[in-house]
């Protein structure tokens, strides 16, 4: 389906009681030029996949080209530098010390990295998550409860929602850790980390925050937050493809804990090629494992640099003001919201229970609408800082005539 087809131009007039007016002047759509993806589809998808960067091709075939003319040269000359760049692209969008993030290849292992250097000794051997944190998260610390972990999962509360004072309530002086996501994936609740950060600091625990779905469209600040560590990736909002994670942690923090899931680069000379003991590089590579994924990072770079650019105040103010105007449209065709309606506790995702949600998002999907479908919650929809207001309009009238046709 072409731009024009899909009503490219002037946002048209709203009609949906209660959804906001549309914006006359969006600085941030000079960045869809830099989406291809965004000009042949309705792209919803940000919260699972985010739209490629233009420059995502440019940077993999200049790496490909130092492979094939200067091979083992490339390293020395070049690769070596990658990871600390992209990772100080993270600490800029963090607002984290400098040398505080390490990249790995998801956050699963970003997480296992960091907690494999926590003392879980009794009786401080808890670690207090969530009932709705990521499922591969969860599978992690399950892994850790057969190695004598007492894994606690706070369970929510109607429609999905966690409620910090449940969270705050589970840490004890027996608590090791608090792991949980800033916005759970299936309903984009956004949690106030403070106080339970500020908790587990006064019971002695350590905090793991999974920010996965928050970084990119959610401000957020690890010192101003008072966190220990934290995990995200740029397969969503950060734009920046799937096999880059990044790994925050606390620098004072930091020198203390020697994982036991590492590699020869987190020795702090690898090129010695010492046999051990191990002795941990005193910055962030104490947390890498084996050699890095050089394409993977240089994938994600473009998607960091723009991220980075913009900043995050401006992508929330406009993510606010496309999930508002979603929120209206689902108000006006009488869909029941899976995800929070106040403005302070929604991340950057709507989702709307419709009926034969998983038939009407394979339909959609299959006309160039991304969008998906998770059980118990319906459609996810997500705008991002390069979505113009007419294609949320017109997202949203699709999806109500794949409602009305599955019905029928």
């Amino acid at each position: 389906m072409s731009p024009a087809d899909r009503g490219a131009g002037a946002s048209p007039a709203v009609t949906g009681p209660g959804a906001a007016a549309p914006a006359s002047d969006d600085a941030l759509l000079e960045w869809r030029r830099e989406f291809p993806t965004v000009e042949a589809t309705l792209h919803f998808i940000s919260h699972s996949l985010g739209a490629m960067p233009r420059g995502v091709e440019e940077s993999l075939r200049q790496y490909a080209q130092t492979w094939k003319a200067r091979g083992i040269r490339a390293w020395d000359e070049s690769w070596m530098a990658v990871p600390a760049e992209v990772a100080g692209l993270a600490e800029r969008i963090l607002g984290a010390e400098a040398g505080s993030v390490s990249l790995h290849a998801n956050v699963t292992l970003a997480q296992a990295s960091a907690l494999s250097g926590v003392d879980f000794t009794p009786p401080r051997n808890r670690l207090v998550c969530t009932a709705e944190d990521f499922p591969s998260v969860l599978y992690l610390y399950e892994g850790l409860a057969r190695r004598g972990v007492e894994v606690v999962r706070v369970p929510a509360r109607e429609g999905r929602r966690i409620e910090e004072a449940d969270v705050v309530a589970a840490i004890d002086g027996r608590t090791a850790v608090v792991a949980l996501s800033q916005v759970l994936f299936r309903t984009s609740q956004l949690l106030d980390v403070v106080p339970i950060a500020r908790r587990a600091r006064e019971a002695g625990a350590l905090t793991l925050i999974d920010a996965y779905q928050s970084v990119g469209t959610v401000p957020v600040d690890v010192r101003a937050l008072g966190v220990d560590m934290l995990s995200g990736g740029s397969i969503k909002w950060m734009c920046g493809g799937p096999g880059t994670a990044y790994l925050y942690v606390n620098p004072a923090l930091a020198a203390r804990l020697e994982p036991a899931l590492t590699g020869w680069f987190a020795h702090e000379r690898p090129f010695d090629f010492d046999s051990g003991p191990m002795r941990w590089d005193p910055g962030p590579r104490r947390f890498w494992g084996g050699t890095p994924s050089i394409p993977s990072y240089l994938a994600a770079r473009p998607g960091y640099e723009i991220i980075a650019g913009i900043g995050a105040a401006a992508i929330r103010a406009k993510s606010l003001r496309l999930t508002e105007r979603m929120i209206g449209w689902a108000d006006e065709f009488g869909w029941r919201l899976g995800s929070p309606r106040e403005p302070a506790r929604r991340g950057g995702t709507v989702c709307v229970d419709v009926p034969n949600a998983e038939r009407v998002c394979q339909a959609l999907l299959a006309a160039d609408v991304l969008l998906d479908h998770r059980p118990g919650v319906g459609l996810r929809l997500a705008p991002h800082f390069y979505t113009r207001d007419d294609e949320v309009d017109l997202a949203m009238r699709r999806v109500r005539e794949e409602v009305a046709r599955a019905a029928g």
